[in-house]
């Protein structure tokens, strides 16, 4: 497992096109007062990741800009956008309560730590490049829904966890599923890989071999429940979308009534002389 793996060509047995793989060891057990204090312990992260995201986002203009005249991003800046990915996914790993161990302040992780991302540097298509943000408005919407509909609960998520001292597995699955697809749609976004963001719902089970997977979500084989819980994810996302719109459009409309309310009384003769 590893954040960011570099050769010039390809491996045997790689696809065409490789999809980002999530590393995730699922904890037996998490400490209540890790738990408790959880977004707490995380805000020095918080922090760094504002830094590093800001840098990241200059990085991938200049690498645009180098994918569409090499078709490919130059080997630094492959690393350093796929160190700052595996940041960002450990530390919301983290906050979500996948797993109860402190993330590290590197962009390259102990071999051990618990949360590991794969991605592999291959060629790109210029003309996905070039339309790179517009391709991957369909994924954002679901990423964004999915996202915001476990946030919803975040609360319950995190009284659930803290009451058992750990995740129930459907739960985990869903969540593990939420952060995969995020980790995927910023993977494609960042020109990591020519992947489109997909697999939402894990892994069919049928098509995983017998053997012993290489982590929890290597592959992630969803149980029933834990499908059911991203469906909700993505209700509960849509109607906080809604809602959201719903009411900035009230408050939109009431302002205007006010302001009008405000000129009329400023100029009270003008609605005499319109009659």
């Amino acid at each position: 497992m590893a954040d960011a793996q570099w050769s010039p060509g390809r491996r045997a047995g790689d696809a065409d096109e490789f999809l980002p793989v999530l590393d995730l060891v699922e904890p037996a057990r998490q400490r209540r007062l890790t738990v408790f204090f959880r977004l707490l312990l995380l805000i020095p992260h918080f922090f760094v990741l504002l830094v590093l995201e800001i840098a990241a986002f200059f990085t991938a203009v200049f690498g645009w800009f180098a994918a569409l005249a090499l078709g490919r991003l130059p080997e630094p800046v492959f690393r350093f956008l796929a160190g700052v990915l595996g940041y960002r996914t450990r530390v919301a790993a983290s906050g979500m309560l996948l797993i109860d161990r402190y993330p590290p302040f590197a962009l390259n992780p102990p071999p051990d730590y618990p949360v590991q991302i794969d991605v592999r540097p291959t060629r790109l298509n210029r003309l996905a490049v070039f339309f790179r943000l517009i391709l991957v408005i369909p994924a954002a919407i679901v990423q964004s829904l999915v996202t915001s509909g476990w946030y919803v609960l975040a609360i319950l998520w995190w009284l659930i966890t803290l009451i058992l001292g750990r995740m129930p597995r459907p739960l985990f699955e869903a969540t593990a599923a939420t952060l995969r697809y995020e980790m995927r749609v910023f993977a494609y976004v960042s020109m990591l890989t020519p992947a489109y963001p997909k697999g939402l719902f894990g892994e069919d089970a049928l098509s995983v071999p017998e053997r012993q997977g290489r982590s929890a979500t290597r592959p992630l084989v969803m149980s029933s429940a834990g499908k059911a819980l991203l469906v909700l994810f993505l209700v509960l996302g849509l109607v906080s979308a809604i809602t959201a719109s719903v009411t900035r459009s009230s408050s939109d409309d009431t302002d205007m009534w006010m302001q009008a309310q405000r000129a009329r009384v400023a100029h009270p003769s003008t609605g005499m002389i319109a009659r």
